[in-house]
């Protein structure tokens, strides 16, 4: 009588005689190996039915994107090249050139203006007329009084400055968004092998699956559920690789390179071992975070543009010189050869008649310049205040829930997984029971994957807030994670 003629009683599983002890024995010992919770030595004798992979093994049975080739990428090295090659970079560091620039402008006075006239010339014969007729050559020079200049090298100085400011704190705005692309990469790389390492997994529970369904001691919707489990996974793993040529793609961008340059592997760099106060941490921005000292330098500058303002109503000085010559005449109209040369020195001064209009509303407008450059310097401030308050509770967050799983809740999803292995081993739990433990423990790993990229994004936005390097991000993470380990 064959297999498939045996009748089966309800409740019970039917295990033919002769088939039995060796599958049980070989789908046990698979599993164990599989796994990956027992020593090599017992690996050994595993049934070769599902004999664990090599790394290499798992990438050629796993379809899913891989890093495009290079060295490790090091946040540091990053770093640098965003700074030296970004366009904003060399943009903001063109801005101070030119606000320098204007420095010099501001503090001369109006260009001199030189005249030369013919005076009381005849006319159809262009001759002196006498005795009014003369060549004259003129010099006049406008001489802004009351402090004006030294005013207005106060105001552009200021603008200088602020501009200078803006341009230090692109480069801390550029490493945000490097960090950012540089931890969803690692992220998603992350991602990325575990889910590989998962699908080898489904693929030869499936397999073992089929064996003991094939000889009557499984069931089939332990293999349906394999399967499924794998049609989920290979939809995983297309999402994650299409999120890691995302963050290529960004980290490209930001980099000044092609688009299909390649990428390497992200190197976690060695967070700090302790994490300073708020109020430090708002202390150390609110002294040294370039764009509040810029807003700072905005306020100086229309403080004096005020003061500036204030003094337009004041004359300024014109000073003048003149030379003029004409030739000497004699009795008749002759001339006798000679030249008469003379000289003329002028003093004037501007009137301010249209004050009402124009020096008074220069004052409206400093006011309100006033007025908006401190408004702008408050919202600065309130704003990277706000903005250092939820990096540093999501630091935190990130940090106390990786020492979770690190410390309680892979440790205690790993001795799940033994547990049930054991009793699957004896029979006291079903295939969907073991296969639930341990895609629970893939699931813990990749959410502690997530949260050290979480903290890296976050350390990022507080050196940005702050304009000061928390740590060295050219030293490696002394243990990289490999989904649990303690670091």
């Amino acid at each position: 009588m064959t297999s498939s003629c045996i009748r089966r009683r309800p409740g019970r599983r039917l295990r033919p005689r002769g088939i039995t002890t060796s599958v049980a024995v070989a789908v046990a010992g698979g599993l164990v190996a599989l796994l990956g919770i027992v020593p090599d030595t017992v690996r050994a004798q595993s049934s070769p039915i599902t004999r664990p992979a090599t790394v290499s093994e798992a990438g050629r049975a796993t379809d899913y994107p891989q890093s495009a080739g290079g060295p490790a990428l090091s946040l540091g090295d990053l770093y640098e090249v965003v700074v030296r090659t970004s366009p904003r970079a060399a943009a903001a560091r063109a801005q101070v050139r030119a606000a320098r620039a204007r420095i010099a402008t501001a503090t001369r006075p109006p260009d001199p203006e030189l005249q030369l006239g013919f005076m009381n010339y005849t006319v159809p014969g262009l001759r002196p007329m006498d005795p009014v007729g003369m060549t004259q050559l003129q010099l006049m020079q406008m001489i802004p009084v009351a402090g004006k200049l030294r005013l207005a090298g106060s105001v552009v100085r200021a603008q200088a400055d602020a501009a200078e400011a803006r341009s230090d704190n692109v480069p801390w705005e550029l490493r945000s968004q490097v960090a950012m692309a540089f931890y969803d990469l690692y992220q998603n790389d992350q991602a990325l092998r575990i889910a590989g390492e998962t699908q080898l997994l489904l693929r030869n529970i499936a397999s073992v699956a089929e064996a003991m369904y094939r000889v009557g001691d499984g069931q089939q919707a332990d293999v349906l559920r394999a399967q499924v489990e794998i049609a989920r996974m290979t939809e995983d793993i297309v999402r994650m690789g299409a999120m890691r040529s995302s963050a290529a793609a960004r980290l490209n961008a930001l980099l000044n390179r092609t688009m299909d340059a390649g990428v390497g592997a992200p190197e976690l760099p060695q967070f700090p071992e302790t994490v300073p106060s708020l109020d430090t941490l708002n202390l150390i921005a609110q002294g040294n975070r370039p764009i509040l000292l810029a807003g700072e330098q905005e306020v100086q500058a229309a403080d004096a543009a005020g003061r500036l303002a204030r003094r337009q109503i004041w004359p300024d000085l014109e000073i003048g010189v003149q030379y003029g010559q004409r030739p000497m005449t004699a009795g008749g109209g002759m001339t006798d050869g000679g030249t008469e040369r003379m000289a003329s020195l002028m003093i004037g001064a501007t009137v301010p008649v249209f004050a009402r209009s124009r020096q008074f509303q220069l004052r409206e407008e400093a006011a309100a310049m006033q007025a908006v450059a401190q408004a702008d310097l408050q919202a600065l401030r309130a704003d990277s205040r706000g903005q250092l308050g939820e990096a540093y509770a999501s630091l935190l967050r990130a940090r106390r829930l990786a020492s979770l799983y690190r410390t309680t809740v892979l440790p205690q999803a790993q001795a799940a997984l033994t547990s049930a292995l054991a009793s699957y081993r004896v029979g006291s739990v079903n295939f969907m029971t073991l296969l639930d433990n341990q895609m629970t423990v893939n699931r813990y790993r990749q959410e502690l994957f997530t949260l050290e990229a979480e903290q890296g994004i976050a350390w990022a936005d507080i050196e940005m807030l702050t304009g000061r390097a928390m740590f060295d991000p050219n030293v490696a993470a002394r243990d990289a994670s490999a989904g649990g380990e303690a670091r």
